[in-house]
């Protein structure tokens, strides 16, 4: 099955999240990411779900999703026509011998130290999925103590706006 990213705007109403993502669940979808959040239009909200899926599945669950009252719009975003970035911060083993180590690290993936204790360090990265795992896999071997990961944020390349598209819909 192939990845496919869904950008979804929504009516910012109590408990569309719960609709939305029931409706994958039904439908046996596993979702991989999944990040909401405000946009630039007051009440109204993005979801930008990633989920495992075929053709003609994903074509069903979108024309399912269309049919949810506080659904807008529904895009489906290409990774050679949209952006798409997860943020990651991972908290990794670093005592006085090997802090260098791990900050030099870091740098190469241009990821930030964001905190630094007696026995830790936080590093915080955002990229593409291929970066977030190369960068892992380079911290491994100092000892991962804890990964904290926000879903797939995605937005489509151009000038063209999913929220021009939505407000031309509701003024229609």
């Amino acid at each position: 099955m192939a990845k496919h990213t869904l950008s979804v705007l929504v009516e910012d109403v109590p408990g569309v999240l719960t609709r939305v993502a029931g409706l994958f669940a039904r439908r046996a979808f596993n979702i991989h990411s999944l990040a909401v959040g405000p946009t630039e239009i007051g009440g109204i909200s993005r979801i930008t779900v990633v989920v495992d899926a075929e053709g003609d599945s994903l074509e069903q669950v979108t024309k399912q999703l269309n049919k949810l009252i506080n659904v807008i719009k529904i895009v489906e975003l290409l990774p050679e026509a949209s952006v798409q970035r997860d943020h990651i911060m991972v908290k990794v083993r670093a005592d006085a011998a090997t802090r260098l180590q791990v900050t030099q690290a870091a740098e190469l993936f241009r990821a930030s130290v964001i905190d630094v204790g007696p026995e830790s360090l936080v590093v915080e990265a955002t990229g593409n999925s291929s970066k977030i795992d190369a960068l892992l896999a380079v911290l491994e071997p100092f000892g991962i103590r804890e990964i904290v990961q926000a879903g797939t944020l995605a937005v489509g390349r151009g000038s063209k706006s999913m929220s021009d598209r939505a407000l031309k819909t509701l003024s229609a």
